[in-house]
């Protein structure tokens, strides 16, 4: 996720075909003039795949780190019966999810081809024998000749972020609505046999209490939470009228996504938690489901082995409120939560001064939260791919366990 910046206009994205019942939502009008622009792409360039001779060790030998064989992951790596080794073009490789879908892919021998908006920041992807290209996916041109002659495309890019200041909006609504159309425009036209969008269980909005499925439709004239809510709604309307008209679009829906190096808000609090160190607890009556980075990313590549085209699949882990959660990682960590609680009127009523403690605005974080569900079945991919998320307690214990053996190495 970036920064907006002032830069010159991009190409605009060909405008999809209007959902009957749920319109996309336009771009921002209070946004300033560039901030929905995104960068102009820099000519393609193909970084070379790390050299397969691993480097020569330094002369002081490391400290050794703990063994401990890894838990593998819920969903089987192979290609599905008779597709053998493919070739899979995939945005947003070098984010959370992104990369645990190019460590499965990798794994299993598939080239893999990932767009980046800095090569110097796809180290991991390179050591991993990725193909680089440096692109911001602005360009729908440059990305048709990237997605000439691939067998699938993931497409796991976009901004997700919640509270975010109305001067971001842009950048945000380009990230979300303006990229996902520009991918799926050039995967049209360079006939791409396959695209996995990776959307979101948020687009169903607040579930008030519910388990919803894939059939599940919020009704939009009750509003949208966030402005991350309402540009991935627009997004996944993008996707699903593409898909309705003939498209070979299979859609996933994370919910929470957890594991190790996950810096999010919730996986920050998670951490501190089990540490014993979180200062208060806040907003924990959200209603979260979990799932494990590895497990999705074997999810994503199940849907991309064997999903229904079209086809939409919900890829939740176990459902948990916030403050359920957080209990379960104290506990995993023998400690205990704070007894610091700060109540939601309060928030409510501080919301309009939160810029001044670092929350440019904290009044949406406060309703994308208070009261809000965010709760959806996974029978569905279940029974179709497979699917199995591990439980939390296992997750959050693979989490700090990874982590811990991370920083004794480094140490």
């Amino acid at each position: 996720m970036t920064e907006p910046k002032r830069t010159p206009r991009a190409p605009r994205p060909r405008a999809p075909k209007p959902a009957t019942a749920t319109p996309t939502p336009a771009k921002p009008t209070p946004a300033k003039p560039g901030a929905a622009k995104a960068a102009p792409a820099k000519p393609t360039r193909r970084a070379k795949p790390a050299s397969a001779t691993p480097p020569a060790p330094k002369p002081s030998a490391p400290k050794a780190s703990r063994p401990r064989a890894p838990k593998p992951a819920s969903l089987s790596p192979a290609p599905a019966s008779g597709q053998g080794k493919r070739r899979i073009w995939i945005s947003g490789a070098t984010g959370f999810v992104g990369k645990a879908v190019v460590r499965v892919l990798r794994t299993r021998g598939d080239e893999v081809i990932a767009p980046v908006r800095n090569s110097r920041k796809a180290g991991d992807l390179i050591d991993m024998g990725v193909t680089v290209v440096e692109d911001d996916l602005s360009d729908v041109a440059l990305l048709i000749d990237q997605l000439k002659d691939v067998d699938a495309a993931i497409h796991a890019a976009g901004s997700y972020r919640v509270g975010i200041s109305r001067e971001e909006r842009g950048a945000m609504w380009d990230a979300n609505i303006g990229t996902t159309t520009r991918v799926l425009d050039a995967a049209e036209a360079a006939h791409t046999p396959k695209v996995v969008y990776v959307s979101t269980v948020g687009v169903f909005g607040n579930t008030h209490g519910n388990v919803v499925d894939e059939s599940y439709r919020r009704n939009i004239r009750d509003g949208f939470l966030s402005w991350y809510d309402e540009t991935k709604y627009g997004a996944h309307e993008v996707a699903a009228q593409r898909a309705r008209a003939g498209a070979p679009i299979v859609t996933v829906q994370p919910s929470q996504v957890y594991g190790p190096g996950d810096y999010t808000e919730v996986g920050n609090q998670l951490r501190l938690a089990h540490a014993g160190k979180l200062p208060y607890r806040a907003l924990e009556d959200v209603g979260l489901g979990f799932v494990h980075v590895d497990d999705l990313a074997a999810g994503i590549v199940a849907a991309l082995d064997r999903g229904a085209v079209p086809s939409t699949y919900i890829l939740s882990g176990p459902r948990y409120r916030l403050g359920e959660a957080l209990a379960v990682a104290a506990r995993l960590g023998g400690a205990r939560l704070p007894r610091v609680t700060i109540p939601n009127a309060f928030l409510r009523l501080a919301a309009p001064v939160g810029r001044f403690i670092g929350q440019p605005n904290l009044r949406e974080t406060v309703s994308a939260s208070v009261g809000v569900t965010y709760w959806a079945s996974a029978d569905k991919a279940a029974r179709d791919l497979g699917f199995a998320p591990r439980t939390l307690e296992d997750g959050l214990s693979d989490t700090f366990e990874l982590e811990a053996d991370a920083a004794y190495t480094r140490s």
